[in-house]
């Protein structure tokens, strides 16, 4: 048998000859160099010897964040991997996480925490949205600052800058955030807090992450107004991106926020339209939100029109994916944990995922559901119902489905960190517990 080099650069000189030889007897070869460790599989008699600057794709070692040369450049050609021998990512690691001859997905998943890999342009985010909320007035400062400490899960954000990284990526823009993108990042999380403040005014919460809640320190007044001041800065942010499409598609989430409050206010006679109706819900109040940032950002990163409805696909299944969780923790998470109250939706009146379940095992649930919990004893009963049910289970496993829903509309992204790490955020909503 014959191997031929197809192309060869000249920090792979040193050694090719080598890697030609050796590859009839084995599968994988893992070897040393001067400068390079590498891993070869073993496909065809073509060999491909590539370096970052003109491989098909390569990723960075999570270790150190240099990068791992990778190719395949179609099903008959061998593919090799190679990185800096400086690097501590081991060679055996190498070849599990990402020798993916043939196909796309890794063998494994690699352990890459997504925070990291947008850490620098998270790190200034709550200030950078103080920035855009200063005023003069002392108390609609304070009051407008209060829950940008930093402390919260900043999920959307998060979201938006990593599918910003994994479209430019794509695109051949840039492995960076575009400033633009950066700032329809800042604009979820503006809008993100903004329904929060009116929220609580709405439920008459007294508590929020775990602190007292604006609507109990300052009033139903003045929170409304504060959550009005938040969602006009975040116009005006969006408004300087200068992109009448941006514009178009995150002002439409408005529209939605306050649709899924007036849905969420009903209840559906007909017991078969009452899951389409929370879905419904549910996507305007919570997984609208997502999609349309991850949508904005594809759009700005320049993606197609079929790329863009990708993105939008993926942040629409993990929005409701993690809205399913969360109503499944008012179940089986404690107060303490949550940083509000526990069966706080049934004692608002709302049945969730869960209850609509448990609903299908227990038919006593639905007169409950329609008179919303309000007499004696009925926020008990569901609970024990629901506990009793197989509805927990059942909502983990549609959040797992919509999980999954998520990770394929990546698959025509470019292989990368950033789409790895939207990957990972799809699993990992599904185990958190708060």
């Amino acid at each position: 048998m014959s191997f031929k080099v197809l192309k060869e650069t000249r920090h792979f000189n040193k050694w090719t000859q080598n890697v030609i030889e050796q590859l009839r007897a084995c599968e994988f070869l893992i070897g040393n160099s001067e400068d390079y460790r590498y891993a070869v599989h073993k496909r065809s008699q073509n060999v491909v010897i590539c370096s970052s600057s003109s491989c098909h794709s390569h990723r960075l070692c999570p270790t150190h964040r240099t990068s791992l040369i990778y190719t395949t450049l179609n099903a008959n050609t061998t593919s090799i991997l190679a990185l800096p021998s400086t690097c501590q990512y081991s060679n055996v690691q190498a070849v599990r996480a990402f020798s993916t001859v043939g196909k796309d997905e890794p063998d494994v998943y690699v352990d890459i925490d997504p925070y990291k890999l947008v850490e620098a342009d998270m790190a200034s985010l709550a200030n950078d949205i103080k920035k855009q909320l200063n005023t003069q007035e002392t108390l609609l400062k304070t009051m407008s600052h209060y829950y940008f400490d930093g402390k919260g899960k900043t999920f959307r954000p998060l979201v938006a800058l990593l599918m910003s990284k994994a479209c430019n990526i794509s695109t051949n823009i840039s492995d960076r955030v575009l400033s633009k993108q950066r700032t329809v990042a800042i604009v979820a999380e503006m809008i993100h807090t903004a329904s929060l403040v009116h929220d609580d005014v709405i439920d008459a919460s007294d508590t929020r992450r775990g602190q007292c809640s604006l609507n109990k320190m300052y009033g139903q007044r003045k929170s409304i107004l504060v959550g009005d001041y938040i969602l006009s800065q975040a116009s005006i942010a969006l408004a300087s991106t200068g992109n009448p499409q941006v514009i178009t598609i995150l002002s439409s989430v408005l529209e939605d926020l306050v649709s899924g409050e007036f849905m969420q206010l009903g209840s559906k006679e007909d017991e078969n339209e009452r899951f389409s109706h929370y879905l419904k819900k549910t996507y305007k109040k919570t997984a609208s939100l997502i999609a349309n940032t991850c949508k904005a950002v594809a759009i700005l990163g320049q993606c197609d029109d079929f790329m863009s409805e990708k993105a939008y696909q993926y942040g629409r299944n993990l929005g409701i994916a993690f809205q399913l969780v969360d109503d499944l923790l008012d179940f089986v998470s404690s107060e303490l944990v949550m940083g509000k109250p526990t069966a706080a939706d049934l004692k608002l009146g709302l049945a969730t995922a869960p209850v609509l379940f448990a609903a299908q095992e227990f038919p006593e649930l639905h007169p409950m559901i329609m008179r919303r919990f309000t007499v004696d004893g009925d926020v008990e009963t569901a609970r024990h119902l629901v506990a009793k049910s197989e509805g927990v289970q059942q909502t983990k496993l549609l959040a797992s489905q919509h999980s999954q829903e998520a990770i394929k509309s990546l698959q025509e992204f470019r292989a990368s960190d950033a789409r790895l790490s939207l990957e990972r955020l799809a699993r990992i909503l599904l185990e958190r517990k708060s």
